[in-house]
């Protein structure tokens, strides 16, 4: 639009000047072609006048001297007038050709001026034949004078007309000569005119050029600082592959120095900085010349520095044969690919963990809860007693393993609290050293000013525990075990590196050996489940899995330091607590005695076994027993027996309508006083949520000791740990009896 003006501009001047110019040419032209012609018929008239003035005294000269004196020297005037006279008129003839109104008159005085010549010539005649008084006979006659008269009035009469057209002449002349002033003057104000009008398009043009510029002005620099504040590296190359444009994150995410980016730099410069030993950044030109069938087909490629940054670059070729790299940090991306993988492993994991977990802890139960109630009758037989430890403990590990498979799936239950590292890591360290044996050095190290940590007591120290064992085994000929803990505050810029990190206060638990240290490879398994360098039966490879699950699950973050021949060293960043801090707990020998009670439990089991054996634990410690296989059933017997249950045991996992936790809900909206006490193989989010049990529930993981059930329902009950008489009264459906 602005060309347009600027163009629609210069023409209009251009061709206002233009008809100016000729308008003023060709009046000039037709003004001083009239003012010649004027001029010319001014001077014809003056001339006109002059010769009939001329003719006149030529007249009155004739007629003169010669009559009055006789003198023959008087004749010469005479003979001159009269010669003169007739080249005055032809004269007067010529100069009249145009007036047709003056030839007549010259015509009508041709012999006015004959006869007063022959008057003249008789007269002259008479007075040298005659003398004076003949002369003067003919003088006085009226005959001369009226000739003389008709030739003056004629001559009166063209002098007068000749004035006239003078007049008329001049003035034509000076009204001519106004109207090209007054041209002049209109042609000079409409120049004028127009010049400004082209003025003002000119100052439109410029002023929506200037608003035009500063337009593209403000586009550019907010095209720059768009191109700035992407999260890629944009870089511009045009067909000679040199350097245009580019981004300040070009330079960042290829570790570019300045003195590189500038207009002009070769592609391959750029190529041979960024490559490395068997690694290149970049295509090379030849790729770029020869490597796409396509030339118009964008190429996507990835690379990894050296440094674990994950690069995709992407070159988009331009129609000026020029191309467009973009390059993009997909480390993050790449980071929350392997967060999403464990994810999903740990998903399968948990779904088959899960599935198989509940039922096997059934199993254990059983077994386990048989064998101690067995060990309880027995006395005296210490072979007997041996073998039952033995099938015990074996049933134990299965249970542990169990646990180990739960913690690396996150799918067990925990109870986290706020913890003072400080007063608890301490008494763990005189375990360790018993634990560990005589050649392992266990040294702990403490930062003042200790923040608590939020997780669940009992887990933490089985995770301690399982760091120590596993740095026993590293050290088979001896070492030092290091427990430290300290304060730790994880950045923006570490959680950009560890996309599962949230940053904030992390209170920090690391145990550290000098053991013979893992391979870059192995440490990058270390915490898969099953994964284990020990030789085969020395291990199985859950112990560091369960560690990692249960860090995660607790919203913390585990990381693992080790070079063969130095060590290794892992470290676990706890979320740090803000709030009360539970008091530490202190370690004493289990009772002698369990504790009894004679309150009223109803125990709700599906499975028929672990149903048995509870009842028959609970029955043995004194306790009035009510079952039921589900939650219906469980239901019709609370309300046959509402008044004297006290204590309800139900699995959380139920076959029907009825689940744990519902209920557990009916039946406390009854009888808000009645206790509740959970107990499972495998939790489900009725009463565990985000991974922690929820606030006031009471959980038993199966499979339970008898120690386990007995002070769970003695907590819950209130009852403190004493010896109450045996009531044993068990109400039991047909056919059983526990009170044998």
């Amino acid at each position: 639009m602005t060309q347009y003006l600027v163009r629609r501009a210069n023409l209009l001047v251009l061709g206002v000047l233009i008809a100016i110019a000729a308008l003023v040419g060709a009046v000039t032209w037709e003004r001083l072609n009239a003012s010649r012609d004027a001029r010319t018929w001014s001077q014809h008239s003056y001339r006109v006048l002059n010769t009939t003035k001329d003719l006149a005294i030529a007249l009155r000269d004739a007629e003169r001297g010669y009559v009055l004196t006789g003198r023959d020297d008087y004749l010469g005037p005479y003979d001159a007038a009269r010669d003169r006279l007739g080249l005055l008129q032809g004269e007067l003839q010529k100069l009249t050709a145009d007036n047709p109104a003056q030839q007549e008159r010259i015509r009508a005085l041709a012999p006015a001026i004959q006869h007063k010549l022959e008057e003249l010539a008789q007269t002259v005649q008479a007075r040298r034949d005659g003398g004076l008084e003949t002369a003067l006979r003919i003088v006085n006659g009226d005959a001369g004078r009226n000739h003389m008269r008709d030739a003056e009035a004629l001559l009166d009469v063209m002098l007068s007309d000749e004035q006239r057209l003078l007049d008329e002449r001049l003035a034509q002349n000076d009204a001519r000569a106004a109207w090209v002033r007054w041209m002049v003057i209109a042609g000079s104000a409409l120049a004028i005119l127009i010049l400004l009008w082209a003025a003002r398009l000119l100052n439109q043009a410029w002023s929506r050029s200037s608003e035009a510029e500063a337009e593209q002005r403000a586009l550019a620099l907010r095209l720059r600082t768009t191109l700035d504040s992407l999260s890629q590296g944009v870089a511009v190359f045009g067909p000679d592959r040199k350097l245009a444009n580019w981004n300040e994150c070009f330079q960042v995410l290829l570790d570019l120095p300045k003195a590189m980016l500038r207009p002009g730099t070769s592609y391959g410069a750029f190529a041979e900085h960024t490559g490395e030993p068997g690694r290149p950044a970049l295509e090379t030109e030849d790729q770029i010349r020869h490597g796409s069938r396509n030339p118009r087909e964008a190429v996507t490629y990835e690379r990894e520095r050296s440094d674990g940054h994950h690069l995709e670059i992407r070159r988009t070729p331009m129609p000026d044969g020029g191309f467009v790299l973009t390059i993009s940090d997909m480390t993050k991306r790449a980071q929350a690919e392997a967060v999403l993988r464990e994810a999903q492993k740990m998903q399968a994991v948990g779904q088959l963990t899960g599935g198989i977990a509940h039922d096997f802890n059934n199993l254990l139960q059983v077994i386990l809860g048989n064998l101690e109630f067995v060990r309880a009758k027995l006395d005296g037989d210490a072979k007997l007693q041996a073998r039952i430890e033995r099938a015990a403990w074996a049933a134990q590990r299965g249970a542990t393993l169990t646990g180990q498979l739960l913690a690396f799936a996150r799918k067990q239950p925990l109870a986290p609290a706020a913890i003072d590292l400080a007063a608890t890591m301490p008494d763990l360290v005189p375990l360790l050293r018993r634990t560990l044996g005589e050649h392992i050095e266990v040294r702990y190290v403490e930062t003042v000013g200790l923040w608590p940590a939020m997780a669940d007591p009992a887990q933490l120290e089985s995770a301690v525990l399982n760091l120590a064992l596993n740095a026993r085994d590293a050290m088979p000929g001896g070492g030092r075990l290091t427990i430290e803990l300290g304060n730790k505050v994880l950045d923006e810029t570490y959680a950009r590196d560890h996309a599962e990190i949230v940053p904030g206060d992390y209170a920090m638990v690391a145990v550290s050996d000098t053991g013979h240290g893992m391979t870059p490879e192995v440490v990058a398994r270390v915490f898969e489940p099953f994964f284990t360098t020990k030789p085969d039966g020395k291990g199985t490879g859950l112990g560091l899995a369960m560690v990692f699950g249960f860090v995660k699950q607790s919203g913390g973050h585990v990381k693992i330091y080790s070079e063969p021949g130095d060590g290794t060293t892992v470290k676990i960043y706890l979320p740090r607590a803000f709030g009360t801090v539970a008091a530490a707990g202190q370690r004493t020998a289990a009772p002698v005695e369990l504790p009894r009670g004679s309150a009223t439990v109803l125990v709700v089991e599906d499975e028929a076994g672990v149903r048995e054996i509870a009842c028959a634990i609970l029955a043995d410690l004194g306790y009035r027993v009510l079952e039921a296989p589900d939650g219906e059933e469980a239901l019709r017997v609370f309300g046959a027996n509402a008044a004297t249950v006290d204590l309800l045991l139900t699995d959380v996992v139920l076959p029907g309508k009825v689940r744990g936790r519902e209920l557990a809900e009916r039946v406390q909206a009854l009888r808000p006083e009645v206790r509740v006490v959970f107990m499972s193989g495998y939790t489900e989010n009725s009463i565990v949520h985000h991974g922690r049990l929820d606030d006031g529930v009471h959980l038993v993981g199966k499979p339970f000791k008898r120690e386990q059930l007995a002070r769970k329902v003695a907590e819950v009950l209130g009852s403190s740990p004493s010896s109450i008489p045996d009531a044993g009264n068990v109400v039991a459906f047909p056919g059983r009896d526990f009170g044998s």
